[in-house]
């Protein structure tokens, strides 16, 4: 069950919401790996993470979209991208935090999905200690 406040999704409009899933796909895709498992996992989280507002056929766009962007882009080039459709603090804290929660879904965080992390932190301009600490907070 994600420890994010779900009230702060409620108000976004729909690009920052396609931010979210996009950031949650990098995340969930960190390690190299995206099995029908943890993508069925994925579609379930981002359904409850967004009450529904993105239906099933929305959603599995939004995922072709981002393995498509990822692919032809890379990843610093995608988090800069969701950076700038989150101009305000508090959603990309918001993003940082469903990255964390994403990469830490089966209980490890692996090397290159705590690198994510910090890329992310980094590209969102967030401060590493506040990072670390959402880290610590989300996982403990």
């Amino acid at each position: 069950m994600s420890r994010i406040d779900k009230s702060a999704l409620h108000g976004l409009g729909e690009d920052k919401l396609e931010a979210l899933v996009e950031m949650m796909y990098l995340a969930a895709s960190a390690d190299g790996e995206f099995s029908s498992e943890e993508r069925a996992h994925f579609l379930n989280s981002v359904q409850s993470l967004t009450d529904g507002r993105l239906d099933g056929d929305r959603l599995q766009s939004l995922v072709a979209q981002a393995e498509t962007d990822l692919e032809r882009d890379g990843r610093d080039a995608r988090l800069l991208a969701v950076k700038d459709r989150l101009p305000d603090a508090g959603a990309r804290k918001v993003a940082l935090s469903l990255a964390i929660e994403m990469t830490a879904a089966d209980g490890i965080i692996r090397t290159s999905e705590r690198e994510l992390i910090f890329d992310t932190a980094q590209a969102l301009e967030i401060d590493v200690d506040q990072a670390a600490d959402l880290v610590s907070r989300l996982t403990g």
